[in-house]
C-alpha cells in the first residue's frame, strides 16, 4: 500500500513539466515553485543570478523540523531543449512527451517527488528534521545555478540531489572531475591552387595531433573527448587558424591531470613541428568526488530504501551534476536516480511506479 498520494503526485509532475524551463528560461517554474513551496510552510529565498544565466532565480527553501538534524534536497528546475509546450502523455503506466520534445522528468520528476513526500509528511503529522531545499536554474549545459548558489544560510552538512537515472535506489557516490580545453591553432594562408606549399595549414596540425592522441575511453574511470571543430574560410585558401573543443573526465583527480597533459603536449608537439601556433586554455568544470559507502550519509540512504523494499545499491558515474559542485563547496552530498530513462532526447520517458518509489523513499527518509 502506497503512503503516498499517488493521483496527486502525477497530476503534479505533469503540471510542472508543462511549464516551459529550458536553461535560462526558469522564471516561471521558480516563481511556481516558490509559490507553491511557501503555502507548505517553507521561507522561501530567491537568489538572483546574472541575467546570463538566467531570467529566474535559484531557490533556497527551509521547513523547521520537529526533531533533530537538518537535511539539504536539491533539484534543477530548468530542461535541455527541446522543451518547450511539452505534453505529456500516460500509457500503461508509463509517463512520456507526445514525441516532439522531452518530456521533462530530468529534473522535474525529483521535484514532485520532494514535494509530494513533505506534503504527506505534514497531511500524516509526522515528525521530520529541518528540511531545506536548493532548486537551481541553469544545471544544463555548465551546472551553472549550483556553483552561484549562496550557500552561506544552509544548516544542513549533507544533502541529497534527486537528478539521476537508473534503478530505484541507485546511490551515485562517485562522480567525475572534468576539465575542458579550447584550442586556437594559427598556421599560415596561401592560396590553395597557386602556392599551397607556403602555407600552413592549421587543419593539417590539428589532424596529427588528433591522430597521434588518446581518445575516447581511456580507461575504467577516464574518458576524452573532442567535440568542437571550426575553421576555414574558402576551398581556395590553406586553412589559416582552426579551433576545437575537448574534454577530459575522470573519477581520479592524478588521471585527469596526467590525460589532459598529455592532450596539451600533444598539440603542441605537432604545432611546433609544422611552425604554427597553439594557444590552449585549460578550464577545470568541476571536481570529482567519493563518498565511501559506510558513510552514515549512505549508510542512512540504504536503510530507507530497506524500509521500502528495495536494496539501495551505491555506483559512480561518467557524467558531472549539482551534486559536484555542493561536494567542492564542502556540503557532502549523493545523487539519487528518480527512474527517469532516455533524458535529453524526445524518447524520454519516467514509469509512474518509480517516481512513485522515489517518493515513498523521501517519505521514509524524512521521518526515520
Amino acid at each position: 500500500m502506497s503512503t503516498i498520494n499517488q493521483q496527486r503526485l502525477i497530476q503534479h509532475f505533469i503540471d510542472l513539466v508543462k511549464i516551459n524551463s529550458e536553461s535560462c528560461n526558469e522564471k516561471a517554474i521558480s516563481e511556481t515553485l516558490a509559490e507553491q513551496l511557501g503555502a507548505l510552510g517553507f521561507r522561501v529565498a530567491k537568489q538572483p543570478v546574472p541575467e546570463a544565466i538566467s531570467n529566474g532565480h535559484n531557490l533556497y527553501a527551509k521547513l523547521p523540523g520537529t526533531k533533530p538534524g537538518a537535511v539539504l534536497l536539491s533539484c534543477h528546475m530548468d530542461t535541455v531543449a527541446p522543451g518547450n509546450e511539452i505534453e505529456p502523455v500516460i500509457e500503461d503506466g508509463v509517463i512520456r512527451s507526445a514525441g516532439n520534445t522531452i518530456l521533462g522528468g530530468d529534473d522535474k520528476s525529483g521535484i514532485a517527488a520532494i514535494m509530494e513526500a513533505v506534503r504527506t509528511l505534514q497531511e500524516q503529522g509526522m515528525a521530520h528534521p529541518t528540511i531545506e531545499l536548493a532548486f537551481t536554474v541553469h544545471e544544463e549545459g555548465g551546472l551553472h545555478g549550483s556553483r552561484l548558489f549562496e550557500m552561506g544560510s544552509i544548516e544542513a552538512t549533507e544533502a541529497i540531489v534527486l537528478d539521476s537515472g537508473g534503478a530505484i535506489g541507485t546511490i551515485i557516490t562517485r562522480a567525475p572531475g572534468q576539465q575542458g580545453l579550447e584550442v586556437e591553432f594559427t598556421g599560415k594562408p596561401a592560396h590553395a591552387g597557386l602556392a599551397p606549399e607556403e602555407g600552413i595549414n592549421a587543419l593539417t596540425v590539428a589532424a596529427e595531433a588528433i591522430s597521434t592522441m588518446k581518445l575516447s575511453r581511456i580507461d575504467g574511470e577516464t574518458t576524452a573527448n573532442i567535440g568542437v571543430v571550426e575553421g576555414g574560410l574558402a576551398t581556395n585558401i590553406v586553412m589559416p587558424s582552426l579551433s576545437l573543443k575537448a574534454e577530459v573526465r575522470s573519477l581520479d583527480d592524478e588521471k585527469l591531470a596526467a590525460q589532459v597533459a598529455h592532450m596539451v603536449e600533444t598539440f603542441e608537439r605537432a604545432a611546433a613541428r609544422h611552425g604554427a601556433k597553439v594557444v590552449i586554455e585549460s578550464t577545470r568544470s568541476y571536481d570529482a568526488y567519493a563518498i565511501d559507502d559506510q558513510d552514515p550519509l549512505v549508510c542512512g540512504i540504504k536503510e530507507a530504501f530497506a524500509g521500502i523494499g528495495i536494496e539501495g545499491k551505491t555506483a559512480s558515474t561518467g557524467g558531472g551534476s549539482d551534486a559536484n559542485i555542493f561536494n567542492s563547496k564542502g556540503l557532502k552530498t549523493v545523487n539519487l536516480s528518480t527512474g527517469m530513462a532516455k533524458v535529453h532526447t524526445c524518447d524520454e520517458f519516467i514509469t509512474v511506479s518509480d517516481l512513485t518509489q522515489i517518493t515513498e523513499f523521501l517519505h521514509a527518509y524524512l521521518s526515520r
